[in-house]
């Protein structure tokens, strides 16, 4: 990922954030037949390794998991984004010398790729995933309340996904090499927007409230 050194992320904790609310990343590989991605969601688990380790499942019928990889795999974590136009900075009307341009955040996770079906595995992943997403729900599922053999049939439909972080990406791109008449532009120009994630992406350029 092309980061600029005005928006590369380096700090863990705050990486390791922006994974979790980006929730469904893109899964990559690198196949002799050529590239594959999925869209999953996974889970981080920060302390197992340098970088943490990221879990999910497939489903069985998926040819990625029998493709083997080639080298590391790719998970795409895409964050809050929007378009900026040039009529909100204060440079067009002093000069006009302005082009469009996106603000996006993003998380390149790089590592090792294990795919497995041991079913006790298999059964801690489901769990782990379901509790992460029902966790802030009033009313909660469980995987506990479908019956167990009916779980049970469920598991021999996925395969088990493991990929230790060996590398990691991060980049935060909300106008930080504006100057701060233009940051407070775009961040009044995106917070007037219907759209939420519009709305998301004013909340994170700095100074914009200033």
């Amino acid at each position: 990922m092309y980061t600029p050194p005005a928006f590369r992320e380096d700090d863990r904790a705050t990486l390791h954030r922006m994974m979790r609310e980006a929730r469904l990343c893109h899964f990559v590989t690198a196949t002799a037949d050529g590239l594959i991605a999925t869209p999953l969601p996974l889970f981080l688990d920060p302390d197992e390794g340098e970088h943490g380790t990221l879990y999910g499942h497939l489903a069985r019928a998926n040819p990625q998991w029998k493709t083997p990889p080639i080298g590391d795999g790719m998970a795409i974590f895409m964050g809050p984004d929007a378009y900026i136009t040039p009529s909100w900075y204060a440079s067009k009307r002093e000069h006009g010398k302005v082009v469009p341009t996106w603000n996006y955040a993003a998380v390149h996770a790089y590592g090792p790729v294990e795919f497995y079906d041991d079913t006790e595995r298999l059964l801690n992943v489901v769990t782990r995933l379901t509790d992460l997403h029902e966790g802030p729900r009033p009313e909660r599922w469980a995987v506990t309340d479908a019956p167990e053999a009916f779980v049970q049939a469920q598991l021999k439909g996925i395969v088990g996904l493991k990929m230790p972080i060996t590398r990691i990406e991060g980049k935060s791109k909300m106008s930080q090499n504006r100057p701060a008449a233009d940051r407070a532009g775009v961040a009044e120009g995106l917070a007037r927007s219907e759209r939420i994630s519009d709305r998301i992406v004013a909340r994170l350029i700095p100074g914009g409230g200033e």
